[in-house]
């Protein structure tokens, strides 16, 4: 069963759910949840004005004939400067759909990667009373070589404070780690009520009377 150090105290170890950090890698399946991760998070706001949506236009620039140029309807055309666009971007959404088990299976995945590679750990919140960044600093000391991603519980704010104000440390609540966070980041640092949490979003259900495999 892999285990995960608890950072500040080189004896303790704290074990990690077999099933959950000791599943094989789906590398077609972890970037199909992280697609549509990045994309849910996508606004989708952007927009243009068509023609009728242009403010003005209402007179006919100049009679059908008898000018010598090209006959116009509106000054507000897409042909004009200050017209309408023509097939520009509406509000939309971005949202894909991933089925429950798929999400749950991708989770699994990036997080035996990590423990597979030892880039896991366990932080004890329990020493930052204040927010203390020169704390979370020697903390971290040797850990800070790439990304970190350092996942609290809901309750534990102090904590969180004292890592935030660090150089390439990203810091969220455990009800917004998605897989994408877990795989972009080369360290994973959490807090035992996390993992907690985390071990249950990546479990398997618990199968009824008579489901077949």
């Amino acid at each position: 069963m892999a285990k995960a150090p608890v950072l500040g105290d080189g004896k303790r170890t704290v074990e990690l759910d077999a099933d959950v950090f000791g599943a094989p890698f789906n590398g077609p399946l972890v970037h199909e949840v992280v697609v549509a991760e990045l994309a849910a998070r996508r606004q989708g706001t952007h927009a243009t004005r068509t023609r009728g949506m242009v403010r003005g236009g209402g007179a006919k620039p100049w009679r059908q004939k008898g000018t010598g140029r090209a006959r116009a309807g509106t000054s507000r055309s897409p042909l004009w400067t200050g017209g309408g666009t023509v097939f520009g971007p509406s509000p939309r959404h971005y949202i894909l759909k991933v089925n429950r088990k798929a999400r749950r299976a991708a989770l699994r995945s990036a997080l035996s990667v990590h423990a597979e590679r030892g880039s896991i750990s366990i932080l004890d919140p329990a020493p930052f009373e204040t927010p203390s960044t020169k704390g979370a600093f020697g903390l971290l000391e040797g850990r800070l070589g790439g990304s970190v991603l350092v996942v609290v519980a809901p309750e534990q704010t102090t904590a969180a404070k004292s890592f935030r104000n660090l150089e390439r440390v990203n810091v969220l609540p455990v009800e917004s780690v998605g897989v994408a966070d877990i795989v972009g980041a080369a360290q994973l640092v959490v807090t035992e009520d996390a993992l907690e949490v985390l071990t249950r979003r990546g479990s398997k259900p618990a199968r009824t009377a008579g489901e077949t495999v």
